[in-house]
């Protein structure tokens, strides 16, 4: 197996305990290259206690993890430079600008042209009209994507999204998915935690249920259906549901809607249904 082929991230047997708490307990996972792996679980499953590891910000009891062919626990050095971590809370500057944001991380890394690397970011996640603005006047959305662009800054191949859109609105957390699908497009390897089924449904190409430290299942979202008995086919006419009605209201890209366009869209909606 070539590099390119070997897995982004390969996890075997990892354990984590603190005192009698067995948080992980032997989790197994690869996540391929450039793809979207979601963590799914709810809140205490060691979703986050899985990406600390994997970052190298703790040291697991038992096991092995690899990312991108190093070792978490001997190359943590090497894991560290082609990897980036987004925490569950936005790690922006509301002082500084959204561009003096990028130009100071771009800075401290000891990149050549930070003005040029933080225009192209600022670009890319839909930003540079805001540029100059700062950080304090922007959205919650605004925020998480100028916080995701940060985190590339020195083009890592692996990003960790942990519980990215936790605390968002509904159009917050579209504009973030938008910017994760974004980054797998462009070879990125995501590996997401969230708690949220839909954020896992719509982002992941492969989805892995972490419940009391252990994966009870593994596979991409039409094999995790396939566990369930076939639906019946029955005709029940389906009435528009609340995001329907929400983004029929306030449009995909945040503009307000006419009533014209509401009505429309929520009708069409009900057609496809």
């Amino acid at each position: 197996m070539t590099a390119q082929q070997a897995p982004a991230i390969h996890v075997r047997g990892l354990e984590k305990s603190y005192r009698e708490l067995r948080v992980l307990r032997g989790v197994d996972f690869t996540v391929a290259r450039g793809s979207i792996f979601a963590l799914l679980g709810s809140n205490g499953a060691g979703k986050t206690t899985a990406v600390k590891i994997l970052s190298t910000l703790l040291k697991a009891d038992a096991g092995t993890a690899r990312i991108n062919g190093f070792d978490v626990a001997t190359q943590a050095v090497d894991v560290r430079e082609s990897i980036s971590l987004t925490g569950q809370f936005a790690a922006v500057d509301e002082i500084l600008s959204g561009r003096e944001n990028l130009v100071l991380v771009a800075r401290l890394r000891h990149l050549k042209n930070p003005g040029m690397i933080a225009d192209d970011l600022l670009e890319r996640f839909s930003l540079t009209d805001a540029a100059a603005r700062k950080v304090s006047t922007y959205s919650g959305g605004m925020r998480r994507r100028l916080d995701i662009a940060m985190s590339l800054v020195g083009n890592p191949s692996v990003i960790f999204l942990d519980e990215p859109t936790t605390g968002l609105d509904p159009q917050a957390r579209i504009e973030v998915w938008q910017a994760v699908r974004e980054l797998a497009a462009q070879g990125t390897t995501v590996l997401l935690t969230t708690q949220y089924l839909d954020e896992a449904e719509q982002l992941a190409d492969r989805i892995a249920i972490l419940h009391e430290g252990r994966i009870i299942v593994n596979g991409t979202l039409t094999e995790l259906k396939q566990l369930l008995p076939p639906a019946k086919v029955e005709y029940v006419e389906k009435q528009p549901t609340l995001e329907d009605v929400f983004l029929a209201l306030v449009g995909a890209d945040g503009k307000k809607a006419t009533p014209a366009m509401a009505a429309t869209s929520a009708r069409t909606s009900k057609e496809q249904r």
